[in-house]
């Protein structure tokens, strides 16, 4: 890659793991809603499966992002991330979490992942590609605990306890998935940083 760019997060968590794997982050919020870093931006962090059978933790790097309609945001070469998939990632405006709109999605634009992030991230024009990691999936959808991030990307801690009070076995379920997930992107922050950092060397 020619120019470093930043891992743009929505969520504290997807931020933190990150950093920890030494990349460079900003937090961007929910849809991309806050203020965005100057330069080259990658869309990073945890995305839903719109198709069954992708396990927790798979990494998707894509290769085209599109809306919710099929409509093409972004198209362009998958950042290299070691055992992801490439492939076409949705980018919706709302969070997808009941298993009929995740197949009518999936059917609308041959999607396999869903975020809220890359395509706002796609309209700043500074996109270099989307990297995400598969925390849920229409198998196993989130409930309650769909809804418990802030838009700046913090917790909403009274939801959380909240769903494992109201549903428990999915809340367990979900926040184990989103731990195998956060841990697949840590991996690939740190490939990512590492060949920012390999790029650098070279030049």
């Amino acid at each position: 890659m020619s120019e470093r760019f930043t891992l743009a997060c929505a969520l504290a968590s997807e931020e933190r793991a990150a950093r920890k794997a030494g990349a460079r982050t900003a937090r961007v919020g929910l849809r991309a809603s806050l203020t965005l870093p100057p330069g080259p931006l990658a869309s990073f962090g945890l995305a839903g499966a719109l198709v069954p059978g992708i396990d927790a933790g798979t990494v998707v790097t894509a290769n085209r992002i599109v809306d919710a309609r099929g409509e093409v945001l972004w198209e362009g070469v998958p950042l290299e991330v070691p055992g992801a998939s490439v492939a076409t990632v949705c980018s919706a405006e709302h969070v997808i979490d009941d298993p009929r709109e995740r197949d009518d999605i999936a059917r609308r634009t041959g999607a396999v992942a869903v975020d809220m992030e890359s395509g706002p991230l796609a309209a700043s024009g500074r996109l270099a590609g989307s990297v995400r990691a598969i925390a849920d999936g229409p198998e196993r959808p989130v409930g309650r605990l769909a809804h418990a991030a802030t838009d700046a990307g913090g917790v909403r801690w009274s939801v959380v306890l909240k769903s494992f009070l109201t549903e428990p076995r999915r809340a367990v379920a979900s926040a184990r998935s989103a731990r195998r997930a956060l841990e697949s992107l840590e991996q690939a922050a740190a490939a990512l940083a590492g060949g920012a950092q390999a790029c650098r060397n070279a030049s």
